[in-house]
């Protein structure tokens, strides 16, 4: 089969034929529309995630300060059920927020870290321990990833909807049809099927 005869054959309903119904163009329009709303919907909405989740990324950062604390009681030693990537134990730490008063909290802190040594914390505007910022990195990737997640989810939603749409547009023809059938018929008194 030439590729000339499969598009003719595919775009059959846009063309002038005396076997197209109605209904066969409504579908055709409800599958252009669809794909066009959300191939359209998808992007708006990825665009509109991503700078969500930048903006919240960015409120983070502002929102956060490096201060020093200090160790107030010696920490314990390193856990017997530790993992690799877990090389720090809770220790009792203080230090001064960013608007002067005085906070005291557990904190991850190196294994047997004496009492009066440093170490760095994140804390918020208010003073309360908080995680670290998002590097850029990790920015970019949460960006990228929310705005393709939420530009999927629009999309797959148009399209889901669409396919409702044409199954409903299915029942519809195949009632025509035999009704059509019944007509055809009964016209002459007898019945073939």
């Amino acid at each position: 089969m030439e590729a000339s005869e499969r598009v003719t054959v595919r775009w059959w309903r846009w063309r002038r034929n005396a076997l197209k119904r109605r209904v066969d163009v409504v579908e055709a329009w409800v599958v252009l529309a669809g794909w066009v709303l959300a191939l359209l919907g998808g992007l708006v909405a990825g665009v509109i995630a991503a700078g969500t989740v930048e903006r919240a990324a960015e409120r983070q950062r502002a929102e956060s300060h490096q201060v020093t604390a200090v160790v107030v009681e010696d920490a314990p030693g390193p856990s017997p059920a530790r993992t690799a990537s877990d090389h720090r134990v809770w220790g009792k730490v203080r230090w001064t927020a960013p608007d002067g008063s005085t906070h005291r909290e557990e904190a991850r802190v190196a294994p047997r870290a004496p009492a009066g040594s440093t170490i760095s914390v994140w804390v918020n505007r208010s003073g309360d321990l908080t995680s670290r910022p998002v590097s850029s990195g990790e920015v970019w990737l949460h960006t990228a990833m929310g705005g393709a997640l939420a530009g999927a989810f629009a999309g797959g939603a148009v399209l889901g909807a669409v396919w409702l749409t044409r199954l409903a547009l299915d029942r519809r023809r195949l009632a025509q049809w035999d009704a059509e059938w019944e007509r055809i018929d009964t016209r002459r008194g007898w019945k073939t099927g």
